[in-house]
């Protein structure tokens, strides 16, 4: 056969290809050629043709058909074939390779072999891809050359030896001993592998972290050196004394440092040294000096020490490179909690890198800015923070305004000053908003008692600018329809009053019914809205017809709504204005939401504070579905003054503890779908019991609604019992399975129980 061409000829030849179809041709011939060599057992060239397929493989070529001819290579005793071997294995050969059992044995040879080159060749293929096979059969070879004389074996032996301990963590201790004399090496590269290899073994075990501990004073002294004299002219970078051997000594000194007094404070003065003495006009100073702000901060440092490290940070957000902006607002991110006043001198600085063209850097400025959010500074990081809202990218308004929301929960001066922020979010991230902001921000409305004419009347102004916002428009009619006889009547203190009719007013709500830039969820509230005005306005025929229109609404639930209040108008016209009285103070539950029924798991679970009876007819944001009824609460509320005694015989749900809770049922009339139990509790013990709360959960086939107890103490020896009043809407005529919580405080104890009640009567469910 001719011999084949030469590497340098091949690149040639492939880089004077103009398509990519012409170099897949070229590529394929010189593969078929490759192959017919080695099928051949040609030793000559294979070497040659071992390192063509190497680049062809760089080029993403499929070469793993030359992983054997990679092994041959590594077991030739010329040294230019075991390079092209050893290259080749790194390259073609992966964990999952079954030719590693071959090339255990070559590997353990040539770790042993006379000549330092190969050994080194052995040591970066195995500290590069082995196996936890491998690195078991062979760290005691590595090992071996650990400790050996030569810094040139030493450095790639300690690499090859991280690499051991990733795979295989019990064999750290066999290192042990190899590692006492490394930080005295004086060759650079030893001392640089050795710093890697301790940091490995103090990240990966407690026991070594607690050994490694007594050798800080000696990276101090290193490090030392290193700020004060150099450690070799040929090491620095841009007048910076051997760069990243300091950064790798920083990492070190830092996982030593952490959570321990001592260290910590036989590292204070070189890492003052440090932030004070490196050079920041070049970006190499400045990866240190982040090394040493990011190990202050690690460390129990002293609090001078921490403030010049928050400084460091704060010079950096003044740098023209964007990276290094990005990495000092992530740190000072990391640390505003626990040195927040430091962070707050850089507030000015902060707050613009808002108005950065990196999409990174403003992410990171906004989260910042709203971490130094206090009662001092709340107006003024508020008005910088409504500008951004209103000029940044669509994908921060979101978040920009829900971090409004919070602060302004958490630090309003006032009660005019917060409604007033939340109008200007409203307005100018409108349909950004979340959804859960809405029923948030209707709670603290209804909450702030004496800004209600204040509040109707900026929202309705609000509405008839813009009714494209929907978060805005849903909010505005709830109160509009909560509270639109104070608007109509005029009366605000906070501000000159606006003179509108109720006829305006209705005009408004029945504009964003008909409208096609609202929602259905918007088409609720404002219907839900114009029947609570039937309440407080005089146009009730009016309003009587709007309703009477939407009976036969396309939109279920609008529909559905329609037609139970078209029924309030008709049969239940008596019970109207006290179910559609004002909704009462809402109470935040641990969600922060309004307190209210929730729906998880499949299980209506009801909450324990409810409304006075009757419930009011409440706005969409306190209205739970279920799938079998999507506006099941207003089934409730016009079905509670009507209930019949139908003879099902009481039942015992719970006893035990001295606790006992009974269920007497009746039905509800015109609607036997739904049961209506009483739970009477008694105590027969000799104390009260404090604290009561009685919870219940019905399959998601059901729907349940839970009133308000008697009383939250059940009294001693039977003295009297608390009653509460549980309603079952069960369309589906199915057995009443019910899972109940019991919560109490006893003699000083609190007390919490769950028990399963499956065995109703079945006159209370079919």
């Amino acid at each position: 056969m001719p011999a084949p061409i030469r590497l340098r000829e091949l690149i040639r030849t492939i880089r004077t290809a103009r398509t990519q179809a012409e170099e897949r041709e070229m590529i394929q011939k010189e593969c078929a050629a490759i192959r017919s060599s080695f099928r051949e057992e040609d030793n000559t060239y294979r070497c040659r043709n071992v390192a063509k397929l190497l680049y062809m493989h760089m080029l993403g070529y499929p070469a793993h058909f030359g992983q054997l001819e990679c092994l041959k290579l590594i077991a030739s005793q010329k040294f230019t074939d075991k390079r092209i071997g050893y290259l080749g294995a790194m390259l073609l050969l992966d964990e999952r390779q079954d030719v590693h059992l071959l090339m255990t044995n070559c590997i353990k040879n040539d770790l042993n072999h006379s000549t330092q080159y190969v050994q080194g060749l052995a040591l970066c293929t195995l500290g590069c891809m082995g196996s936890s096979e491998m690195c078991r059969d062979l760290a005691g070879e590595v090992e071996k050359l650990l400790k050996t004389s030569n810094s040139y074996l030493r450095k790639k032996a300690a690499l090859c030896a991280v690499h051991v301990i990733r795979k295989v963590p019990e064999l750290m201790e066999m290192f042990l001993p190899a590692t006492k004399n490394l930080l005295s090496e004086k060759n650079h590269g030893v001392l640089h592998t050795s710093v890697v290899l301790l940091t490995e073994m103090c990240e990966r075990s407690p026991d070594m972290l607690a050994h490694f501990r007594k050798l800080v004073p000696q990276l101090v002294r290193i490090l030392k050196n290193l700020i004060m004299s150099g450690y070799s002219p040929e090491h620095d970078v841009s007048g910076i004394s051997d760069p990243f051997l300091q950064v790798r000594i920083l990492r070190l000194l830092r996982i030593l440092g952490k959570s321990d007094d001592d260290s910590s404070e036989a590292m204070n003065d070189i890492l003052a040294q440090v932030a004070t003495n490196t050079e920041t006009s070049k970006n190499v100073g400045n990866a240190i000096l982040y090394e040493t702000v990011l190990t202050i901060m690690d460390i129990k440092s002293e609090s001078g020490l921490r403030v010049l490290a928050i400084n460091i940070l704060g010079r950096f957000l003044l740098n023209n490179d964007k990276n290094i902006r990005y990495v000092a607002l992530t740190s000072l991110l990391k640390t505003v909690q626990t040195d927040h006043n430091a962070v707050q001198r850089h507030r000015s600085t902060i707050v613009d890198c808002l108005k950065d063209l990196d999409v990174s850097i403003k992410r990171r400025a906004m989260e910042l800015s709203f971490a130094l959010v206090n009662g001092n500074n709340i107006r003024g990081m508020m008005k910088e923070l409504l500008y951004f809202l209103d000029s940044c990218d669509p994908e921060f308004k979101a978040d920009c305004a829900s971090g409004v929301f919070l602060a302004a929960e958490k630090y309003a001066p006032s009660k005019r000053w917060h409604i007033d922020t939340i109008m200007r979010v409203l307005t100018t991230a409108g349909s950004y908003v979340r959804d859960d902001s809405v029923p948030n921000l209707i709670q603290l409305i209804t909450n702030s008692v004496e800004m209600h004419a204040y509040t109707v009347q900026r929202l309705y102004k609000a509405l008839l600018d813009d009714i494209s916002q929907q978060p805005l428009v849903q909010v505005a009619s709830w109160c509009i329809g909560e509270y639109g006889d104070l608007l109509v009547s005029g009366q605000c203190e906070e501000e000159e009053p606006i003179q509108v009719t109720e006829d305006e007013v209705l005009d408004v709500l029945e504009g964003l019914l008909v409208s096609n830039l609202s929602t259905p969820v918007t088409r609720g509230y404002s219907l839900t809205a114009i029947m609570k005005l039937s309440t407080r306005f005089s146009s009730v025929n009016r309003i009587k017809k709007v309703v009477s229109i939407y009976g036969s609404s396309i939109d279920v639930e609008l529909q559905q709504r329609a037609v139970e209040y078209n029924a309030l108008f008709k049969k239940y016209d008596h019970m109207r204005p006290a179910l559609l009285e004002r909704m009462p103070i809402m109470e935040k539950s641990a969600s922060n939401g309004p307190t209210e029924i929730v729906q998880t798991n499949g299980e209506t679970e009801p909450s324990v504070v409810e409304p006075k009876h009757p419930p009011p007819v409440s706005q969409p944001t306190n209205q739970v579905r279920t799938p079998s009824q999507p506006a099941g609460r207003h089934v409730f509320s016009l079905c509670s003054s009507e209930m019949s005694f139908t003879g099902i015989p009481p039942m015992t749900a719970y006893n035990k503890n001295g606790l006992k809770i009974d269920f007497t049922f009746e039905r509800a009339n015109p609607n036997p779908n739904i049961a209506v139990i009483t739970i009477h509790a008694s105590n027969t013990t000799e104390a009260d019991m404090t604290d009561f709360v009685f919870q219940a959960a019905v399959p998601k086939t059901f729907q349940l609604q839970l009133l308000s107890p008697s009383s939250n103490v059940v009294p001693a020896l039977n003295q009297g019992t608390v009653t509460q009043v549980i309603r079952v809407l069960n369309p589906q005529k199915q057995q009443l399975r019910m899972r109940i919580k019991l919560t109490y405080t006893h003699k000083g104890t609190a007390v919490q129980d769950l028990a399963e009640v499956n065995n109703f009567p079945p006159q209370s469910w079919q």
